[in-house]
């Protein structure tokens, strides 16, 4: 027995033989719907309020910064695995909505932190379309089929579903 290991502990070898057992076991599948659930819960995390006097302070600070990087994380994951197991990502979806949705709400609100580098900084400015996407009607436009955006998703700081 080597020093520093006690009786009931595995050898090195054991323990690589283990791992190597449990990476030809887990798929890329698994793995990026693991990382998913795991980015919605620190995003939504990131979003709670801080921890007021007499509670553990063990909570993170709210950080939106990292709240909308989970989000965008969880999002490319998902265009992934649309291809794999569609039928099964109904539950991150929801999820996802939530964080979204809580986060738009936060930067209403903007009492935590200022808007991420990247959101429009006047309200007043309609969001520009991004690469492939269709600009859309402006009011009193002939084909002008959608009702005016308002304040918060003309800001650029609303995610909405088709944009």
């Amino acid at each position: 027995m080597r020093a520093g290991q006690g009786a009931g502990e595995p050898s090195e070898e054991e323990l690589r033989a283990a791992y190597e057992a449990e990476l030809s076991r887990i798929t890329t599948t698994d793995m990026m719907a693991q990382s998913a659930v795991s980015l919605l819960n620190i995003g939504a995390t990131r979003l709670a309020p801080p921890a007021g006097e007499g509670q553990a302070t063990a909570q993170p600070q709210r950080d939106l910064e990292q709240a909308r990087d989970a989000i965008d994380g969880v999002k490319a994951l998902l265009e992934i695995l649309e291809r794999r197991i569609p039928q099964e990502l109904g539950p991150l979806r929801d999820a996802l909505s939530r964080l979204q949705m809580a986060y738009a709400r936060e930067l209403q609100s903007g009492t935590s932190a200022p808007a991420p580098a990247g959101a429009a900084s006047e309200p007043s400015q309609p969001a520009q379309p991004g690469p492939g996407q269709q600009p859309s009607a402006q009011p009193g436009q002939p084909g002008s089929e959608k009702p005016s955006p308002g304040p918060a998703e003309s800001s650029g700081r609303l995610w909405v579903p088709g944009r």
